[in-house]
């Protein structure tokens, strides 16, 4: 399975169980690290670690075995890490104050070098 299918299998997880707001992040051109950042809001700490719950069965089904998951004993943001796909799950308040959408959408515009001076 690519990651645009793995991306396509984690948001219909998601969506599933009805997570909030669900953001795709295509980051190939910003990281190596991952493909894809997917990330979602849940109404609870419970309703977060269900939604990663789902995600991690799901992919598990697929043949994707999570490399690891952090966050889920607090409930407020736990990432799942599916190695092409990271996936962001966090309640409301936590999502605003890191506002991890526009820290990725970020793309320099140029190189700004120091000048000697």
């Amino acid at each position: 399975m690519n990651s645009e299918k793995l991306c396509a299998l984690v948001v219909a997880a998601l969506v599933d169980i009805k997570a909030q707001n669900i953001i795709t992040l295509d980051v190939r051109n910003m990281t190596e690290v991952t493909d894809y950042m997917v990330v979602a809001s849940g109404t609870s700490s419970r309703h977060v670690r269900a939604l990663i719950d789902n995600v991690t069965e799901e992919a598990k089904k697929s043949g994707h075995r999570p490399i690891g998951v952090e966050g889920e004993s607090g409930g407020e943001w736990v990432l799942l890490d599916l190695q092409d796909v990271l996936v962001h799950v966090m309640l409301p308040k936590v999502r605003e104050f890191y506002n991890l959408e526009k820290l990725w959408s970020i793309v320099p515009s140029e190189h700004v070098t120091a000048s000697d001076g």
